[in-house]
């Protein structure tokens, strides 16, 4: 596992964002596991999640793009937060674009876009925190596409929950098949497992012999079929 990787899964759980006990989903499964990428709040968090992300979006999909759509709300501080870290990190100006979830009619920024207005021939990487169902992309994809003639490069999201989506598959294999782009997390279920079973961060064991059973259960119902 990249060095990266594993001090991104102990990021989440410093930050509070990746929690372990029993949750209620919004899907109404109930789940072991919890990510919520709302809980980065402060400079240095949001900092460190654009290094992680651009670390990611570089080694996944390369340079060979122009902007980062992150998708209302959560996708904006992520997207302006990675576009920030692509210029410290690598050189390079990528632009941060979004959609507002109502369209304003007014001003010299009318429209449904908030930040970049996207052209044709852009080339797009879009970023969002987690895909569960794949039910957000029916919303984005449409959106960025009646825009402009967009190459979409790929998507790239926080965590791979790797369960299933409408199908058997994850939700990242069926929105990649859907909708023809790569998908792609910055780490997956498994990996967090690898990293945390029985392993301390931050002075405790945050998943035990339980929350391990209880996250094997969890993936014998729900687990996505590749």
């Amino acid at each position: 596992m990249e060095q990266y990787k594993q001090e991104f899964i102990e990021f989440m759980v410093e930050s509070k964002v990746l929690k372990f006990g029993d949750f209620t989903l919004k899907s109404g499964r109930k789940s072991p596991f919890f990510m919520n990428a709302g809980g980065y709040v402060t400079g240095s968090q949001l900092k460190r999640l654009g290094e992680y992300y651009a670390k990611a979006i570089h080694s996944t999909y390369g340079d060979d793009f122009d902007v980062l759509f992150g998708p209302a709300y959560k996708g904006i501080p992520i997207g302006v937060a990675t576009a920030i870290a692509y210029s410290d990190l690598y050189g390079k100006e990528i632009k941060y674009c979004s959609n507002r979830k109502e369209e304003k009619d007014h001003g010299g920024d009318a429209g449904v876009l908030l930040g970049y207005k996207v052209q044709d021939g852009d080339k797009v990487v879009i970023i969002e925190d987690v895909t569960t169902s794949g039910k957000s992309m029916e919303e984005t994809v449409p959106i960025l596409r009646a825009q402009a003639k967009v190459e979409i490069k790929g998507l790239m999201v926080s965590l791979n929950r790797m369960e299933k989506g409408k199908g058997e598959k994850c939700a990242l294999d069926e929105v990649a098949e859907l909708y023809g782009f790569p998908t792609a997390a910055i780490v997956t279920m498994a990996e967090v497992t690898e990293c945390l079973y029985n392993k301390p961060c931050n002075g405790e064991i945050v998943i035990d012999d339980t929350i391990k059973a209880a996250i094997d259960a969890y993936y014998e119902q729900y687990g996505a079929k590749n």
